[in-house]
């Protein structure tokens, strides 16, 4: 089996968990993620499932929209319900706009510290396993992508909101930093992954829906379907070359500003994906070169 499986992931399990759950039902070795959930928060896992783990690098990557609770007047060691409480605090009178105003603040391109409870490394080391030993270390900032930081609702200490950000953002993160400015301390207290890139939770199943090879089957997105990039169609001679990995010259005509300046998609006339490469504009045209290529199988 070849493709992309959306999940809908519940709370209390890995994602790992989940890849050995879907490598049972699909009876198949073949399976991995495109990015982790933490065990307490639902919704989308994206997985690729025999050849389309060639495309994990190309489906990390993409933005994510978050759903979920920011709790005020509480500080744990991880940022979120899971971890030790660390401080507690009375929460201030405040309005919906004055947190709305906070986490404006924190959106665009911000410097992030990652939590110690993350899969990050430090020296080599997970921050989690040191955080698991009783070791706390200084961790360098991150650059990161914040589009959206909004407040959904206020109900306090709770605050409802939904987050859309670059790969690489913890939200549990800027509920801490959000409480930090607010002088009453934040947490994430729930969180639901609503979509990645253009995969949307609405197309994802249930995990326990998955019984059996026929149940994963029916739920693949095909390769050919699962990418956001341009497409260049060759046909079935310059097809057959570019599963050798040679460059070919294409009819693809575009201006130089519309020339893509990254991956492109190369599909055969019946649209099955063949590879990926790059586009190249010579004296003589535009040239392909495929940089990956997708042998068929057997």
């Amino acid at each position: 089996m070849n493709g992309v499986l959306l999940v809908d992931k519940p709370a209390g399990m890995t994602s790992h968990d989940v890849v050995d759950r879907v490598r049972r039902a699909a009876q198949q070795r073949r399976v991995g993620h495109t990015g982790t959930l933490d065990p307490g928060a639902t919704g989308l896992l994206v997985l690729c499932l025999g050849a389309a783990t060639r495309l994990s690098e190309h489906l990390t990557g993409l933005d994510k929209t978050y759903e979920g609770t920011m709790r005020l007047g509480l500080v744990t060691d991880s940022y979120d319900l899971d971890g030790a409480v660390v401080s507690e605090h009375p929460v201030p009178a405040l309005a919906q706009t004055d947190i709305q105003a906070v986490c404006d603040a924190l959106t665009g391109d911000i410097l992030q510290t990652p939590p110690m409870m993350s899969a990050v490394k430090v020296g080599g080391k997970r921050l989690y396993k040191m955080a698991r030993s009783g070791q706390t270390v200084e961790r360098e900032p991150r650059p990161v992508h914040v589009e959206a930081f909004e407040i959904l609702s206020w109900t306090p200490p709770d605050a409802g909101l939904r987050v859309r950000c670059g790969s690489g953002t913890y939200v549990r993160a800027l509920c801490h930093e959000a409480g930090q400015a607010l002088g009453c301390g934040g947490i994430l207290a729930a969180l639901r992954r609503t979509r990645v890139g253009a995969f949307d939770i609405a197309d994802a199943v249930a995990l326990d829906a998955l019984d059996g090879p026929e149940a994963v089957r029916g739920r693949l997105v095909p390769m050919e379907d699962a990418l956001d990039l341009p497409v260049v169609r060759v046909d079935r001679a310059r097809a057959a070359m570019i599963l050798t990995g040679a460059a070919i010259a294409t009819s693809v005509r575009p201006a130089p500003e519309d020339m893509p300046d990254g991956l492109v998609q190369i599909k055969s006339e019946d649209g099955r994906l063949l590879a990926l490469g790059t586009l190249m504009a010579t004296d003589s045209g535009v040239v392909v070169r495929p940089r990956r290529v997708f042998t068929p199988e057997p």
